[in-house]
């Protein structure tokens, strides 16, 4: 009789146990995050950001998939909604940090909330860290970047100041997979001054007031910038307080969403929160734009909705070749009507980030380019106001993330 060897054996055991591993997958939650002026699932009269007048939200429930709304400053930096974001899913206080906001001029501590998921980071039964998986649009996929980042490096600045977050303490690896969509990680040349972001934020309002058939005054929004003394009082009317806004020096510092979304800003972003070597990153690009004779100027298709038009048609001809600054050049054209779509796949500037493209087995701790929806502006991919199927792009999302090893 003849024995099996025995380190050949313990060599193939590992093996099937690692492929029945591999076919596990993982029930870890979804959480969707926002972008640029997102609102929360209780603004806007019921008008969904994830699904506009449907809801992405609850057919991922419904389909098996626990999935959770996050909601974050629409006008804060990445930095603060990273902060917010991780209060809004744990529980508690926010707290953004002693040193960063005594650098920034702003409080240290934000809203308290009762959390989403507050058992996230904590072991399960079987011993093993409970995750999430974090789906970012537009801004929400920097958003997304920060946090993970933040969880597992921590911030030596901060645990030098005086009681740290456990945000800030680091070695949390919490989070299996980001997957953003539509995510300026290059920033957007949309964002290059205050004379482009600010005119169409004041249009999208009048907009999203006239779709949710209110007066602007009416409108159920809310900036989140109390950190800024930033409140808006109970007789105030949303012009006034977007006067108000407008005009606080916050735009003239970088602790603002106008500058993580300026190239400049993006790329400093880059620099100081890479990819973690245990996370699964996909990004997933648009573009609804075509270019025309005879400069190759890039102009909207039809099927772009008519709010983003003029935006399309600025980010589709803008250059810039300022000493000191990003370079913006015809690469930059093509876009979803808020961002450039060269931008979409990952970071590049100033950044150590690895992307992939195509469909192969996703690998750790790199960049998994999904590809680029042709056609898609940059509201089809949430589900607002759509001619495309998006439920059934969710569920296909949702059914790659949960197939992940765990």
């Amino acid at each position: 009789m003849r024995f099996l060897n025995l380190p050949r054996f313990v060599f193939l055991l590992v093996l099937v146990l690692a492929a029945a591993l591999a076919r596990a997958g993982n029930d870890y939650p979804l959480v969707l995050v926002h972008g640029f002026m997102g609102w929360g699932r209780d603004e806007l009269l019921g008008f969904k950001y994830w699904g506009g007048f449907g809801d992405l939200q609850e057919t991922l429930n419904r389909a098996g998939y626990r999935t959770y709304t996050g909601v974050v400053g629409p006008f804060a930096s990445n930095w603060d909604r990273a902060c917010e974001l991780y209060a809004y899913i744990k529980g508690g206080m926010v707290d953004y940090g002693q040193a960063h906001a005594a650098a920034h001029g702003h409080a240290r501590h934000g809203r308290t909330f009762p959390g989403l998921y507050p058992e996230w980071g904590a072991l399960d039964d079987q011993g093993r860290i409970r995750k999430i998986h974090l789906i970012g649009h537009s801004q929400g996929g920097q958003t997304v970047r920060v946090l993970t980042a933040l969880l597992q490096r921590g911030s030596p600045a901060e645990i030098a100041a005086a009681n740290p977050s456990p945000l800030f303490q680091g070695g949390k690896s919490w989070i299996h997979s980001v997957a953003t969509l539509a995510t300026p990680h290059d920033g957007t040349s949309l964002a290059v001054g205050m004379d482009h972001l600010l005119p169409f934020v004041r249009t999208s309002l009048l907009g999203l007031a006239a779709l949710a058939g209110v007066q602007p005054d009416e409108l159920p929004y809310d900036f989140k910038l109390e950190q800024w003394g930033l409140r808006r009082a109970p007789d105030e009317t949303l012009a006034d307080y977007f006067r108000r806004v407008e005009h606080s020096p916050i735009w003239q510092s970088r602790d603002i969403s106008a500058w993580d979304l300026n190239p400049d800003g993006a790329r400093e972003l880059n620099r100081q929160f890479p990819a973690q070597p245990e996370v699964y990153y996909f990004s997933w690009g648009a573009a609804a734009t075509t270019p025309v004779w005879p400069f190759n100027h890039q102009i909207p298709r039809p099927t772009m909705l008519p709010q983003l038009w003029a935006s399309a048609v600025f980010i589709g001809a803008y250059t810039r070749s300022e000493p000191g600054h990003v370079i913006v050049d015809a690469s930059w054209w093509e876009n979803d009507g808020l961002v450039n779509t060269r931008s979409m796949a990952g970071p590049t500037l100033d950044s150590s980030d690895r992307i992939v493209a195509g469909d192969s087995p996703p690998q750790r701790g790199v960049w998994n380019h999904r590809g680029t929806l042709a056609g898609w502006d940059h509201m089809d991919l949430v589900g607002a106001i759509t001619l495309h199927e998006v439920d059934d792009w969710y569920l296909r999302l949702a059914q790659s993330l949960a197939d992940l090893p765990p």
